[in-house]
């Protein structure tokens, strides 16, 4: 089932299966600015990342002496939410644990995600929840996908990277499907970079990020821009699949990461994972702005 939620400037709509925002729009410019999904380069457009952000070894994980099984990213992407309140210009989806999720996740935990518009500009805040007895581990992000070229002025080798703020970021390889700690390096987020298919022959882009922080869709030829805004996420992970010509870009803050190339497996100990204690909750956000 799909929702939609719209102001003057912006109409954006929801599939209730993975809360999955599938289209934003300047509706003030008639410029849809979300890839649509098309599964000839990759068929989905803004996917929620839960419990999991990436790929783990063997797509397995070990938790107080057991082997739980799951694919990259985790299982809220494929699950079906509740839509618990809706607004001319805001929507709420629901993910709570059941019979399916412990089988693979043991923890009971409460995933809401909340979708506002604020004029030209689309925040989606992940809310978080331990609703068990125990320690809970998890991850949580985003994989929104932007058209580029975003309205046919250009080309894709017409777009760059820009970054707020200007300065250098750790950039953390992948070997595989997996974070190559050994091979970090300062990744030169100091300068806009030209997006280039070559750019994602490694898979993603992944930097490691602190404070406030805004990643932009740029080129010159066209006044139309896409840029992606958090303060509270610890990773962006810059994708477009390769050596596929698609015409698209993701911009995705995560709250965690895949697991490394030397993880042991063990959740507690994987690297960027997150904790929360029994009935506590945490709230991470990102804002989509759209020029």
């Amino acid at each position: 089932m799909s929702y939609s939620i719209q102001n003057q400037w912006v109409i954006a709509t929801f599939k209730t299966e993975g809360a999955e925002l599938i289209s934003l729009k300047r509706r003030d410019l008639d410029i849809e600015y979300l890839w649509s999904g098309d599964a000839t380069y990759w068929g989905r457009h803004a996917p929620v990342l839960f419990p999991i952000v990436g790929r783990l070894k063997d797509d397995s994980y070990h938790y107080q002496g057991q082997t739980y099984h799951m694919s990259q990213h985790g299982f809220a992407r494929d699950k079906e939410f509740q839509v618990t309140e809706v607004g001319d210009e805001f929507i709420r989806f629901s993910l709570s644990a059941d019979e399916e999720t412990l089988a693979v996740y043991p923890f009971r935990f409460k995933l809401e995600i909340e979708y506002r518009l604020e004029q030209n500009q689309l925040i989606c805040s992940y809310h978080v929840s331990n609703e068990g007895e125990t320690e809970m581990f998890y991850s949580v992000g985003g994989h929104p996908a932007f058209n580029v070229p975003i309205d046919g002025q250009a080309s894709f080798a017409d777009y760059y990277l820009d970054f707020y703020p200007m300065k250098s970021r750790l950039l953390l390889p992948l070997q595989g499907a997996y974070v190559d700690e050994d091979a970090v390096t300062l990744g030169q987020t100091n300068t806009r970079i030209a997006i280039q298919r070559e750019l994602f022959k490694q898979d993603a882009l992944i930097y490691q990020t602190t404070g406030e922080n805004s990643f932009s869709i740029r080129s010159d030829k066209t006044d139309r821009a896409v840029t992606v805004m958090f303060d509270n996420m610890d990773f962006v992970g810059i994708w477009s699949p390769y050596p596929k010509e698609a015409p698209f870009v993701c911009i995705e803050p995560w709250q965690g990461i895949a697991d490394t190339v030397t993880s042991n497996g063990n959740l507690e100990e994987k690297k960027g994972i997150q904790r929360l204690t029994p009935q506590a909750s945490q709230v991470n956000s990102y804002t989509i702005r759209l020029d």
